[in-house]
Formats: structure tokens, C-alpha cells, sequence
């Protein structure tokens, strides 16, 4: 008998267990990193029960003002076509307005959105370039400065700028202290690869890079404060994580940009990056 409900704390383990199966079997993660994280920090979402057992399970992050809700989804690989991941959904649709990311844009889910009648309103590309090919050089503004960040002391200063760089941005422009600290816990973090650039003493743009455990680089986070627009940092910083990630020695490089994005996907375009998967988001009309 199954039926949805949320998951206890005691029973992430079973969550993590399946998101591990479905990744090995799609070749793409379900979740997000804000998703894994609020599983592990004490946030767990609702999950499809079958015979006691975690089936499915969603991570739902509460609407913004003027937004909606945002979901993820994933139904464990062994108990797919039982209507668990219909079922899941459903329930959180009766709820209200409703996104709800498909990571890798794989046909199931593209037919389980549309068969809801839930509509495409958002891409994300992931890209990637190899390390080794030569780079540019970095060569700075007149009057800027560049440093790595500094744990404790940073904190406030990368936020305010994060959120004026990110204030259109859904997800990245409503970063809380606690969304910073807890990445800064993660055994990834390392803040020589953490950059900040300068102007009379104010942070005015960043590029936070990332080292995966199976050694991909990543460029985590670039924004750069608008009053600072104009000044070529955001490629300036961009090349500043790629030599840092070269230098590492990552075999590749990744980052994720909406296709929205033309100036940025331009840009990474022409750093040597390329699509290589696809992310969509699925909304109900109107969202």
C-alpha cells in the first residue's frame, strides 16, 4: 500500500539510497545541491511509502514572494511505471502553482509534465570545455584588486553583492547566511579557489569555483555588482577560476548557465565551452 507523506529524519538514509540508484541509472543526478543539502540539514521533503519503503521522493523549496513553488523529483529506478512519480507529483500540485526541475531532460519526465499539463518555462545548459587548452590571460581593471575569500570575515560583504548581482536570479539572489555556511562545512570547500575582485576596498565581483569528488572542476558562482557593470570583470574572473582549475589539474571543466542567459552563454562559448546536458523546468500555466 503506498501513500505520501513527509520523511522523517531517521529515514534520509533510504532517500540517499535511492537518489544514488537513479543517478547510476540515468547518468544524471535527480537532485540539486540546495536539495541534498536540505536533505542532510534537517530539511527532508515528502516521499511516495510503498510497504514502508521510500518509492519517491520531492524536494520542494517554498515560493518567493511573487514566485512559485519549485520541486524535484525522482522515483527509484526499481519502482518506476507504478504511477509513484504521478502520484507524487499530483500532491504537490493539489497544493498550489508549481515548477518543478527535470534534471537531464529525460523523456519520462518530459511525458509525466506534459501528460499534467505542466509546460516548459526554463533551460539550463550545462557546459563544459576540457582543461587543457590554452587559456587568455587575466588582465585587470584599472583600480581593481584581486583576493581569495576569508572564512568568518567575508560572510556579509559576498552576500550583499551575491544578492545585488542575483536580484533577478530565483534561487542564487535569495542565498541566507546559513545557505553560505553550510556549503563552507562541505568537505569541496576551498577558499584559494574562492576569488574576489576589489575596488577601494569593496567587493564589487567573485568567481567561487568547485572540485567535484571524481575531479571536475567547476565554475561554481561568477557575479559581479551592477554598479560595477561595464568593466569587463565578469571575463576577467571567468578566466581567473579556469587558470586556477587548470593549475589544480581537472581533467574538465563545467558550468551551468540558462539559455536565457546570451551574454553569458556567448561568453563561455567563447572560453570553449560546450553544451553538454540539459536541464528543464516544467511549470503549470501561467507560473
Amino acid at each position: 500500500m503506498s501513500d505520501v507523506r513527509g520523511v522523517p529524519e531517521t529515514e534520509t538514509t533510504q532517500v540517499e539510497a535511492l537518489v544514488d540508484a537513479a543517478t547510476a541509472t540515468d547518468e544524471v543526478g535527480p537532485l540539486s545541491e540546495q536539495a541534498l543539502l536540505a536533505l542532510r540539514h534537517g530539511r527532508p521533503g515528502r516521499a511516495v511509502y510503498d510497504d514502508g519503503l521510500v518509492v519517491a521522493y520531492a524536494h520542494v523549496e517554498p515560493a518567493a514572494p511573487g514566485e512559485s513553488a519549485s520541486a524535484e523529483l525522482v522515483v527509484d529506478p526499481a519502482h518506476r511505471r507504478r504511477g509513484h512519480g504521478r502520484a507524487l507529483l499530483r500532491a504537490l500540485l493539489a497544493e498550489g502553482p508549481l515548477r518543478v526541475w527535470a534534471h537531464g531532460d529525460l523523456p519520462a519526465a518530459a511525458a509525466l509534465a506534459s501528460a499534467e499539463g505542466l509546460e516548459r518555462v526554463r533551460v539550463l545548459f550545462q557546459m563544459r570545455r576540457d582543461a587543457g587548452p590554452a587559456l587568455p590571460g587575466v588582465a585587470l581593471p584599472d583600480g581593481v584588486t584581486l583576493r581569495t575569500f576569508r572564512p568568518g570575515a567575508d560572510e556579509d560583504a559576498w552576500l550583499a553583492v551575491n544578492a545585488r548581482a542575483f536580484a533577478s536570479h530565483p534561487e542564487q539572489g535569495a542565498w541566507t547566511r546559513d545557505d553560505l555556511l553550510r556549503r563552507e562545512a562541505e568537505d569541496w570547500f576551498d577558499p584559494a579557489g574562492f576569488f574576489l575582485a576589489e575596488r577601494d576596498g569593496a567587493i564589487v565581483g567573485y568567481h567561487w569555483t568547485k572540485t567535484h569528488p571524481d575531479g571536475l572542476g567547476e565554475v561554481y558562482v561568477v557575479g559581479v555588482d551592477p554598479a560595477a557593470q561595464g568593466l569587463g570583470l565578469g571575463r576577467t574572473l571567468t578566466l581567473t577560476g579556469l587558470h586556477h582549475l587548470r593549475d589544480k589539474g581537472v581533467p574538465a571543466i563545467l558550468l551551468y548557465v540558462d539559455e536565457s542567459n546570451t551574454a553569458a552563454v556567448r561568453l563561455y562559448r567563447s572560453l570553449g565551452f560546450v553544451p553538454h546536458t540539459v536541464d528543464v523546468m516544467y511549470g503549470t500555466p501561467g507560473t
